[in-house]
């Protein structure tokens, strides 16, 4: 499973917990399981509590396989307020502890980074979760300060009353403090020392885009040489790695920079998402596959237990369109009779998620539908729409673009009320996941994600600036940009093009057909010179009798 940019293997434990395990922790899994390392006599005789507030321990795993490893066990104490002096406290009075989840995605991305040189820190080997549900005052968490951690989490699963413990793999050396204790003569000077040394591992580490608020000399590792001297880099000053990180945050400036390169590309990979990628290419969580024509990168949303479907042949662009990263960010809905919002993602990207109707029955909203067609009609399937979308813009008509498909991990009550028509769960009953299981199932519900129009995917990747908006033609004749008899022909039009492509749409309202309009307030005409049209809804289009995808 992959929670917040990093990967994963849960491992059940053998006493109802759950253990996750880094790609650092995965050679040494032996030793990880609690039977080698927590059995309550080996753990009570073997550990030794090291320094500081937090409650933490070195402990050896028994002998696997002919060898034992050092463990650092900490209890990750996200919740709980942050003891800090006065000065600090005042500057920093926002900080929080990272959640367990968190601090390990931002370890790994600080050992990524290397503009001023590689730091080094003990490697985070993997979660472990017990089963047991403690009393709140037990945890010493503050309920408000959870509460903020899951909202800005909310899809990565974060239970107050469980405890959470972090294992890291044993740094061998000393603290500065101690260490230079001893390689140092003299109080004046040895002071002088560790203040130069605590100062340079804050400057690199902050311009490699991350800041700990509570940086000490006892978070600096030095390692002894055999000859009783210090480990020293080739340009003479000490070697050094860095440990304890729960308060450990990217800096603002690498924060935005974060966003802005993460934007930028993803806008790239868009633009090149239908490339020929090998097999060989994709992690091990990922599969290439098709449906309905249609490839896709599929795999389980980790965080929701949920599946993805991310439009193309890219696996980079799956991480984009994990639920974290827009299911919960502020969002606007765009129609009063259909569940469909707009959002800017973490990643600064506009998307339009909507939930499908499919398994609903049809009904007209308004006069002037097709009665006798919306009789017997059934609303497409995810899978559905976004091939009728590719196709249709194969053919030479404009739509928005689909991203991706997601499928709710819960099963959904939602469904059992709704569901009125089985037969789109038939016609689909033959397609199937990588791992054999309905890619569309009624127990479910599905989200299609969709580009938020604002320009031409080739265009942004190479000038990251939209260039127009999206109207509906509703919208566009409230707003005096055209007129309603101008609509009713522009509408007239789009589906001649539809019949000419193949399809009909049973329900032609006016805003499921978007212009674009500039920044200036002019319309973007066709080769025609009437206003270009967008299609942005698909979920009764259908394809006329006789015609077929692709022809």
């Amino acid at each position: 499973m992959r929670l917040l940019g990093v990967d994963y293997v849960h491992v059940p434990t053998t006493n109802g917990g759950d253990l996750y395990v880094t790609r650092y922790g995965l050679p040494f899994l032996e030793h990880l399981q609690l039977e080698n390392w927590r059995e309550e006599l080996w753990f009570e005789k073997k550990r030794e509590r090291l320094r500081g507030t937090s409650v933490v321990y070195r402990i050896p795993t028994k002998v696997v396989n002919g060898r034992s490893i050092d463990l650092v066990v900490k209890c990750c104490r996200v919740g709980e307020d942050v003891p800090l002096d006065t000065l600090t406290f005042e500057k920093f009075s926002h900080v929080e502890f990272n959640s367990p989840y968190e601090e390990f995605s931002l370890v790994m991305e600080l050992r990524d980074r290397k503009p001023a040189g590689r730091i080094l820190t003990h490697r985070p080997m993997a979660i472990y979760v017990p089963p047991e549900r403690l009393e709140l005052w037990q945890t010493g968490r503050s309920t408000h300060r959870i509460e903020r951690k899951q909202a800005k989490f909310r899809d990565v699963e974060l239970d107050i009353f469980r405890q959470y413990v972090l294992i890291y793999h044993w740094v061998k050396g000393e603290s500065a403090d101690a260490a230079l204790a001893v390689a140092v003569q003299g109080g004046e000077q040895r002071a002088e020392e560790l203040k130069r040394l605590t100062l340079k591992a804050k400057a690199q580490m902050e311009r490699n885009g991350f800041m700990v608020v509570d940086h000490k000399p006892a978070h600096i590792i030095l390692r002894w040489r055999r000859d009783g001297t210090l480990l020293r880099e080739r340009s003479g000053d000490y070697a050094y790695a860095l440990i304890d990180f729960e308060l450990l945050q990217r800096t603002p400036e690498h924060e935005q920079e974060m966003q802005s390169s993460r934007r930028a590309l993803y806008l790239r990979h868009q633009r090149d998402r239908f490339e020929n990628h090998q097999v060989a290419e994709y992690p091990a969580h990922l599969k290439p596959t098709r449906i309905l024509d249609v490839d896709y990168v599929w795999g389980y949303a980790g965080s929701t237990h949920g599946m993805l479907w991310v439009v193309g042949k890219d696996p980079d662009l799956f991480d984009y369109f994990i639920p974290e990263r827009w299911r919960r960010t502020p969002s606007k809905r765009l129609s009063s009779t259909n569940e469909t919002y707009y959002t800017l993602t973490k990643d600064r990207i506009n998307l339009v998620w909507k939930f499908s109707r499919v398994g609903e029955q049809p009904a007209p909203e308004v006069e002037g539908a097709c009665l006798s067609q919306l009789a017997n009609a059934s609303y497409n399937s995810p899978f559905e729409e976004v091939a009728i979308a590719l196709d249709l813009k194969a053919k030479g008509l404009d739509t928005v673009y689909p991203r991706a498909i997601y499928m709710s991990g819960l099963e959904s009550i939602r469904s059992e009320l709704y569901v009125l028509d089985n037969r789109p769960y038939q016609s689909h009953r033959n397609l199937l996941t990588p791992d054999g299981w309905p890619v569309l199932r009624s127990n479910h519900n599905y989200l299609t994600i969709w580009g938020f129009w604002n320009g031409l995917d080739e265009i942004l990747a190479n000038k990251d600036e939209a260039y127009c908006r999206g109207m509906n033609l509703q919208e566009a004749v409230h707003n005096g940009v055209i007129s309603n008899r101008e609509a009713k022909q522009l509408l007239k039009r789009e589906q001649k093009k539809l019949a000419a492509a193949g399809y009909r749409d049973l329900f032609p309202k006016p805003t499921h057909y978007l212009l674009s309009i500039r920044h200036s307030g002019s319309v973007v005409m066709g080769a025609d010179g009437k206003p270009s049209v967008r299609i942005c809804n698909f979920s009764l289009i259908k394809k006329l009798p006789g015609s077929r995808a692709g022809s």
